[in-house]
């Protein structure tokens, strides 16, 4: 059995067996999730991801690992802007705290879903066509220095989404109080709940964030096992970091400014492969590492006046 193997059996049994333990056994029935919970679940994923780091290390070599590295903290630092979004979202619909994870949950699901898929995708137009890397890099370059310059939203109009808009023309929605189901009966008629229509937008949000991600990810390495098993494990942090960070995510202001420098680093490191200049491995990781930590110790420093 290859290492690769071994570590693509590992990684899925992980996912499984969490995923189902999760739902099925640690949260059955909806409750707010405490703070106490929230900081052990994060502590757990983030040891289980160095963990894995370091199986990589150990069977694929430290090129592999550093390159993982890289992407799960790139990816990490956009999804503290995700979880930004995800709190409008919650706040606009009004979404219980009891119910805020069953959401997540499910977001998770389909983020496992839609990653692969455009993983998927992306390598098969990565191994035709190896110049769409420049171009990656060029949207990378831009979407950094416009998040630098680019203002965080308090307030969106959802019902002006155009995902929004989109359902509720193709599908049946009621306001009627859901109390955690997505399907409900009024007056013998089957209707989507409100709750359903959250957690279509979180989704749709996810896909928007890809759009970042991904390419990034792309950007730090090609190879589709080290791009889809950093991302997942990012994501399977998110939701703990959401009721962690909660209270004081709007404290650390700086990072979108880490985020664009790293978007813009790892974007230059594409191009300047077209004149033959490389950037290693453990070059990408210090910038990465550096831009996170930098960012978080400048936003404690700093701190944005309320």
């Amino acid at each position: 059995m290859s290492p690769r193997l071994l570590l693509t059996i590992a990684f899925a049994t992980v996912i499984v067996l969490f995923l189902a333990l999760d739902l099925g056994i640690l949260n059955r029935r909806a409750h707010a999730i405490t703070i106490r919970s929230a900081a052990l679940q994060s502590i757990f994923w983030i040891a289980v991801s160095l963990l894995f780091a370091g199986g990589i290390a150990i069977f694929l070599g430290q090129t592999k690992a550093l390159e993982y590295m890289s992407a799960y903290l790139t990816e990490k630092m956009l999804s503290v802007d995700n979880l930004f979004v995800i709190l409008l979202i919650f706040s606009y619909f009004k979404v219980a705290e009891c119910y805020q994870h069953r959401v997540l949950y499910y977001g998770i699901i389909g983020a496992l879903i839609l990653r692969g898929l455009f993983i998927g995708l992306g390598t098969m137009i990565i191994s035709l066509f190896h110049w769409v890397l420049y171009i990656f890099g060029a949207i990378l370059i831009y979407t950094g220095i416009k998040l630098f310059f680019e203002k965080r939203e308090e307030h969106i109009e959802f019902h002006n989404n155009r995902i929004y808009r989109l359902v509720h023309h193709l599908f049946r929605f009621t306001s009627a109080e859901h109390n955690g189901h997505f399907f409900l009966k009024v007056d013998g008629k089957w209707y989507l709940s409100t709750l359903f229509l959250v957690v279509i937008i979180v989704e749709w949000t996810d896909v928007v964030f890809a759009i970042d991600s991904l390419p990034a990810a792309f950007s730090i390495s090609q190879d589709p096992f080290i791009v889809y098993t950093s991302n997942i494990f990012a994501i399977l942090g998110l939701r703990a970091m959401f009721f962690l960070l909660e209270a004081v995510i709007h404290r650390f202001h700086h990072l979108q400014k880490g985020l664009s420098f790293i978007l813009i680093a790892i974007g230059a490191k594409m191009l300047l492969d077209i004149v033959g200049i490389e950037i290693s491995s453990a070059m990408s990781f210090t910038i990465v590492a550096t831009c996170l930590i930098g960012s978080m110790l400048a936003s404690l420093a700093f701190p944005k006046k309320f």
